[in-house]
């Protein structure tokens, strides 16, 4: 059985509800995944977007795998954030050399996760001191 196709309805959302954006380099493709973002979930891209970006003015920023990256250095990235059915989830990818390293831990053994569910509080001044801090670190590539 197929799933009549609406070319209108914008991107499709994959489970959990995270857009399905196509890959892309630079801040076009960002803020189309941010846009297909649904409900509240737009609104907390555009806030760590807006952190990201003048937190570091330099960054650069992809869309791989349906979530925004953001990178220091070249191939290298140092977070990405993607939509969850209750929370949009952020990745550091070197998140355990953080100082505090965020709180949820990976299966992968640098990488460290911040969960934002709707009503949650963002401490935008600790978020802002974890994006400086993987901003100066060499990155992950993935």
């Amino acid at each position: 059985m197929t799933t009549p196709k609406n070319d209108d309805a914008g991107p499709r959302l994959l489970s959990g509800g995270n857009p399905q954006i196509p890959k892309g380099e630079g801040d076009g493709p960002v803020q189309a995944y941010i846009a297909a973002m649904p409900g509240w979930k737009s609104d907390v891209g555009r806030r760590l977007d807006a952190l990201v970006t003048s937190t570091l003015p330099d960054v650069r920023k992809a869309v791989k795998w349906n979530q925004p990256f953001y990178g220091a250095h070249e191939d290298r990235w140092f977070l990405s954030f993607r939509c969850y059915t209750k929370y949009v989830q952020v990745q550091f990818w070197q998140g355990t050399s953080l100082d505090p390293a965020p709180p949820k831990a990976s299966k992968h053994d640098e990488v460290r996760y911040l969960d934002i569910h709707e009503d949650d509080e963002l401490d935008e001044d600790q978020l802002r001191s974890w994006i400086e801090q993987a901003g100066r670190l060499p990155g992950a590539k993935v």
